[in-house]
């Protein structure tokens, strides 16, 4: 625990779907002084992401679901188009991971790269985002994907040309960070760079 926070309360607000606490704690500020703070701050466990890419075709498989926050923040249809992701719930990372990549796409991966780890909303949800990247072809497709039925998924899984999709950043058609950080990733290190 840092020094520079103390009395530490929280009040749970909701327990829904993930927990939402009301905390008030004292903070001692870069100039020395305390000040008493109010956040609230939404845990919902860590996830894990990955963007699948195919090199000979130059391809990235990417999914598109209703994401009903977007809806209420100027997306007219709710959807959004990302790369496969999801919450780890008790599995390490690299398991979870795999684990959605045949449950949203239907292809099972034996080989994920993790990239980084990241925090993408810090300012209230606690939760830590584990980046990876996989190589998929076309006889890793063991099923249709689309989601889990019992969760409520319906995701489509779409395959772009690695062009396509950094088009679709540039014309805000992706506006998940996720996706955009993982995209721009294969870009820099020049793992489908033959593709643009």
């Amino acid at each position: 625990m840092s020094d520079r926070i103390k009395n530490i309360q929280k009040k749970l607000l909701s327990d829904n779907w993930a927990t939402l606490h009301k905390v008030t704690y004292d903070y001692q500020n870069s100039k020395g002084h305390w000040e008493s703070q109010i956040r609230e701050v939404y845990d919902r466990g860590n996830g894990a992401a990955v963007v699948l890419y195919n090199i000979e075709k130059g391809t990235v498989l990417l999914t598109e679901q209703l994401r009903i926050p977007t809806y209420f923040n100027g997306n007219p249809k709710g959807m959004l188009v990302e790369v496969c992701a999801g919450l780890l719930d008790d599995d390490d990372p690299e398991t979870a991971i795999k684990k959605e990549i045949e449950e949203e796409t239907g292809y099972q991966i034996s080989e994920v790269k993790k990239v980084m780890e990241l925090y993408m909303s810090p300012g209230s949800v606690t939760e830590i985002l584990h980046l990876f990247i996989a190589a998929y072809a076309p006889k890793d497709k063991v099923s249709e994907g689309g989601g889990v039925a019992t969760e409520s998924e319906d995701i489509i899984v779409r395959e772009y040309s690695f062009y396509e999709a950094m088009e679709a950043i540039a014309n805000g058609e992706i506006k998940d960070a996720k996706t955009v950080i993982l995209l721009q990733y294969l870009q820099l290190h020049n793992i489908l760079s033959s593709s643009l």
